[in-house]
């Protein structure tokens, strides 16, 4: 379960809601409080990524998708794939993909997450 704005929200066991509907930047913002991470623009642009991959896709884009779309939107210096890959784990520790869907209210994750 997850409060935000005084309104309950369910989810599953490790904090990704059960209900997309229920997603907004509160609860993005309530998400990233209990993961313990502050949201810049970067990771705004990475939780509307995905929100905009998913509407598309019906699914969550792979690490490999993400290595290859998003970083050409950071600029010359994430040409390598390395590079950005150290990019993204210095911004979601736990694992890019995961933390995404969580702060996007995507459903959990559960193949091709980190190839």
């Amino acid at each position: 379960m997850l409060t935000v704005n005084g309104k309950t929200l369910e989810t599953d066991e490790e904090g990704y809601l059960l209900n997309p509907e229920d997603w907004d930047e509160d609860v993005a913002e309530a998400i990233a409080e209990k993961e313990g991470l502050q949201l810049t623009d970067a990771h705004w642009g990475m939780i509307y990524y995905f929100r905009d991959f998913h509407e598309e896709h019906m699914r969550h884009p792979s690490m490999r998708e993400f290595l290859r779309t998003l970083g050409r939107r950071h600029g010359k210096r994430f040409r390598d794939t390395d590079a950005y890959r150290d990019f993204l784990y210095k911004l979601f520790p736990n694992g890019p993909v995961q933390m995404v869907c969580k702060l996007a209210g995507l459903p959990k994750p559960v193949q091709d997450v980190e190839a």
